[in-house]
């Protein structure tokens, strides 16, 4: 019998594309699925796709011998948050990933990934804590990518390339590939907008968009 209780983080869209990953991965494990709960900082509804949706308080209170959590929030800083507040209760982070991702040589993933369906990561790569790939993502070889970085839908991260914390790369985005020694940088918190084609360096804290993505350009109304 497992006494573990498990939960995904987040009952938005997000969360119900995760939540059959989950169940999966635990029915491979002969894990009971009354034992996967949704959890929601402000449950609009008690029942989703099958599963409960707790609050944070009622999954502390609910009977476990340990507890385990798969954070499905896109924000990266949120994920951080939530992190800490799992470190302080004593709640493991669960990595979750589809049974059709792909997963070749020397990979090396920090705890409690989210690794969706036919997402690749080649070859010498390192990545941390919380990272979100997005269905049909792919990372090359010899990348570095940082804690709580978000993949949306459809990325292609090429080879020698470095991404810093909290970094968000929007959907169908392309990031060229680096070279040994002097890698294409994605700098902490920056965001790649949908579809961009990264061909330099993105600065921390900056939006790019477009091809080739350069950044965004607010305008007066």
């Amino acid at each position: 019998m497992n006494d573990t209780l498990y939960a995904i983080y987040g009952a938005s869209g997000f969360g119900r594309e995760v939540l059959p990953l989950a169940r999966a991965s635990l029915a491979n494990a002969g894990v009971d699925p009354e034992r996967l709960v949704f959890i929601d900082d402000d449950p609009a509804v008690r029942q989703l796709n099958g599963h409960r949706v707790l609050g944070w308080q009622e999954f502390l209170a609910e009977p476990a011998k340990a507890r385990a959590v798969s954070l499905a929030i896109g924000n990266g800083a949120v994920r951080e948050t939530l992190s800490a507040r799992m470190r302080e209760h004593r709640v493991s982070p669960w990595e979750v990933r589809a049974g059709n991702m792909v997963q070749l040589d020397d990979v090396v993933i920090g705890e409690g990934a989210v690794l969706c369906a036919f997402v690749t990561l080649t070859s010498n790569i390192r990545i941390g804590h919380h990272f979100h790939a997005n269905i049909y993502s792919y990372v090359a070889h010899d990348c570095v990518i940082g804690d709580f970085v978000t993949f949306a839908p459809g990325v292609k991260c090429n080879g020698n390339v470095v991404i810093d914390d909290h970094a968000y790369i929007g959907a169908g985005a392309i990031l060229r590939q680096g070279r040994p020694g002097q890698p294409l940088r994605v700098g902490k918190g920056a965001v790649v907008g949908m579809g961009a084609v990264v061909t330099r360096d993105v600065a921390a804290g900056s939006t790019v968009v477009g091809n080739p993505a350069r950044p965004l350009v607010k305008r007066d109304a």
